[in-house]
């Protein structure tokens, strides 16, 4: 009885306007009847790869390209009094040695480019950014929270990526906006706090890398199976011994993410194919985007994310760079998808 129960797998699932930040869905867990625990604020679990945007969105804020090319080597980061540090890909190995964009590896969720931006500006960067970006729990100031080894909540996940849709500006998710009592007196009104993490171009710059991940990367899945065919930025994350899987996902309206996993972190699956991120997280937040799109009743937009006012001067049609790689990187006629390899 005692395993049966801790088979089942729970989840934590919360949907936030990113420029209000009143919060619009928010799914504590599977059955309060049965599991009475709230697992988008209480609970905290390994991010995986959903960690990369906030490594990606240091570089760019540091002025990088997305179209810069970075070499898909084995990266060692030396850690003072600890053995160094070598990430591995978990994938086939085509694109080894092959000298990726960061969209096209952001989109594929290339784990020695990230370490390499890692390499470049250390944790404590790292660390800041997603501090300004609304995250609150402890993060060790160590190489490898650079591929998610932080234990974060879904709240603070999703309330740091409506950043980026917020052009730049962090806002703080909202449940309550005023508390009355019986006679309609307002007792106490509540205002989310606000921080300006990047500017405008730079926040504009990370949805389009992001958009990479579903257009032909790691959550390419919600356009073949979920016929989402609107922009959508997002980010799949899997733990390393297929655990936790996530799914963050951006509209210009609406900002949702998503966790699956065990009661206990030891529960896990045995092979990547079943325990990724797009095969645990992401069909919630797909089958939750159609009903949201189907509801002729939300005004939602399904147009573009709004570009910035002024005109964008780094580099960022990476066609040119990225169409060999693509050519190869979903094949969407094979019934075994390499969607999450990396991770």
């Amino acid at each position: 009885s005692v395993r049966y129960y801790k088979s089942f797998l729970q989840t934590g699932f919360m949907s936030m306007d990113p420029q209000t930040g009143y919060v619009k869905a928010w799914v504590g867990g599977i059955n309060h009847k049965h599991f009475k625990y709230d697992h988008v604020k209480e609970s905290k679990r390994q991010v995986g790869s959903t960690f990369k945007p906030f490594v990606y969105a240091l570089a760019i804020m540091e002025g990088w390209s997305p179209c810069k090319r970075i070499p898909n080597v084995p990266v060692t980061i030396e850690v003072p009094g600890q053995q160094s540090w070598t990430p591995q890909n978990s994938s086939d190995k085509k694109y080894n040695n092959k000298e990726l964009t960061l969209q096209f590896a952001l989109a594929l969720s290339v784990n020695s480019i990230t370490a390499y931006i890692m390499k470049q500006f250390g944790p404590k960067a790292v660390i800041s950014v997603t501090k300004k970006m609304g995250v609150t729990s402890p993060i060790d100031e160590v190489p490898s929270i650079c591929l998610g080894s932080a234990d974060l909540s879904v709240y603070e996940m999703v309330g740091a990526n409506s950043t980026f849709a917020n052009k730049g500006t962090f806002i703080q998710p909202l449940y309550i906006t005023r508390i009355e009592d019986k006679n309609g007196k307002v007792l106490a009104d509540f205002v989310p706090e606000k921080e300006e993490v990047m500017d405008e171009e730079k926040a504009y710059i990370m949805l389009q890398l992001m958009k990479g991940v579903v257009q032909y990367g790691t959550g390419s899945k919600l356009r073949y199976m979920y016929k989402l065919s609107t922009p959508i930025a997002g980010k799949t994350g899997t733990t390393q011994n297929h655990s936790d899987g996530w799914f963050m996902g951006i509209t210009p309206d609406l900002v949702s993410g998503c966790w699956v996993g065990a009661e206990d972190r030891s529960v896990h699956f045995d092979n990547i194919d079943e325990g990724q991120g797009a095969a645990m997280a992401l069909p919630i937040w797909g089958l939750y985007m159609q009903k949201v799109y189907a509801d002729k009743t939300i005004k939602i937009s399904k147009g573009e994310f709004e570009k910035p006012a002024k005109s964008i001067e780094i580099e960022m049609d990476c066609k040119k760079y990225n169409e060999e790689l693509e050519k190869g990187a979903i094949d969407f006629d094979s019934t075994t998808k390499d969607e999450e390899k990396w991770e």
